[in-house]
């Protein structure tokens, strides 16, 4: 073996490797790329259809967050004004500049059984109000977006439910800390203000916007990937080229 050829033997197989793991990287974004084109193409159906009925209570248990997330649905009840919780949240555009809390109440079914109502953005400063979180009295129909628990990271801070405020909208641990049974697997986020009122909360809807660059994600990967070899060719054409001098 000539003495380029061992030169090369450690860089070729480092840039094999490498290579690889780029390539791999790249058909992981491709991969993804499908994946979030099918969850926008879903939220968009769900989300413009007419409003269906919420899944009844007998239903919630077997339920799976696919089966529902982004349904376009419409609830008949009451308020259980009082038993509020606020969940943290960045200004939403258009709504406010201030950091605030969405603002959950109980809803409790014509049907049977309460589901948590996203009443829309509160900002902080409002957040203390009584008469702004007080709840519409009478029985009322809503009009929203059924949403699954919100997931949580490491970054996520502990909620504190003995001050009502958390971190995540996640139904089944705020329903266990207001003390709520029979409460369903999912929130229903407000479209619009279901009667005439205050500014506050205000819905700005349920739909997020999603964003997809896994198309540019896996360009970036696959360039890396051809620029890799480009760089060792020329390398090794180098080490060559030096060898027979």
């Amino acid at each position: 073996m000539s003495a380029a050829i061992r030169a090369l033997l450690g860089p070729a197989v480092a840039t094999t490797l490498l290579f690889a793991l780029l390539v791999s990287l790249g058909f992981w974004q491709v991969r993804r790329l499908g994946e979030k084109e099918a969850l926008i193409a879903r939220v968009e159906q769900r989300s413009t259809q007419s409003p269906q009925p919420i899944p009844p209570p007998d239903r919630w248990a077997s339920l799976r967050a696919e089966d529902y997330d982004f349904m376009h649905a419409r609830a008949a009840g009451r308020f259980l004004g009082g038993r509020d919780a606020l969940v943290f949240a960045a200004p939403p555009e258009g709504a406010s500049r201030e950091p605030g809390y969405w603002l959950v109440t109980p809803f409790a079914l014509t049907s049977g059984g309460l589901v948590l109502v996203d009443r829309g953005f509160l900002p902080a400063s409002k957040a203390g109000d009584a008469a702004v979180r007080a709840a519409p009295p009478g029985e009322v129909t809503l009009v929203g977006l059924l949403r699954a628990p919100e997931r949580r990271n490491p970054f996520t801070p502990a909620d504190q439910p003995e001050k009502g405020v958390f971190y995540a909208r996640d139904p089944a641990a705020i329903a266990g800390a207001l003390g709520l049974a029979d409460a369903a697997p999912f929130a229903l986020v407000l479209d619009t203000v279901p009667a005439a009122g205050p500014d506050w909360p205000r819905p700005v809807g349920g739909v997020p916007t999603i964003v997809n660059n896994h198309f540019s994600y896996a360009v970036t990967w696959f360039s890396l990937s051809l620029a890799l070899l480009v760089v060792f060719g020329i390398y090794a054409r180098g080490v060559l080229a030096h060898e027979r001098i």
